[in-house]
């Protein structure tokens, strides 16, 4: 794939978050795919990351992926973003970096980059979700 195509797969997963379509989202997964959160154990595959995305929308009542900033560096796609979101009456804003591998279409590897405790904090939690 060009950079360009790939910008495109990465901005399609973009909209398919704002829009809470996570249908959409495990999608453009590679069935093999692997969603990273790097200070958790990586998801593997659609179905896990379908379980991990159903954990998440729980109570989401908004979400937007603002994008600051999108380029591709050594084939990889890098994705830097504030991600803004109501959960349960709790208002969160987290600054992300996401580093994207695209091929044939499809996201193959998406590693994030964040503060956890600004996340959980934001969802009005006190404990992770994903323990």
């Amino acid at each position: 794939m060009d950079d360009d195509s790939k910008l495109s797969v990465v901005r399609d997963m973009v909209e398919a978050w704002n829009d809470l379509d996570w249908d959409r989202v495990v999608g453009l997964f590679a069935p093999d795919g692997v969603l990273h959160s790097v200070m958790q154990e990586p998801l593997r595959g659609r179905e896990a990351i379908g379980e991990r995305l159903a954990v998440l929308a729980d109570g989401l009542e908004r979400l937007t992926l603002h994008v600051r900033a999108l380029g591709v560096i050594d084939g990889r796609v890098f994705l830097e973003r504030l991600d803004v979101f109501d959960v349960r009456g709790h208002h969160g804003e987290v600054p992300v970096v996401g580093v994207l591998s695209v091929a044939d279409g499809f996201v193959t590897e998406w590693l994030e980059y964040y503060d956890r405790a600004t996340l959980l904090r934001g969802m009005g939690l006190g404990a992770d979700f994903a323990a």
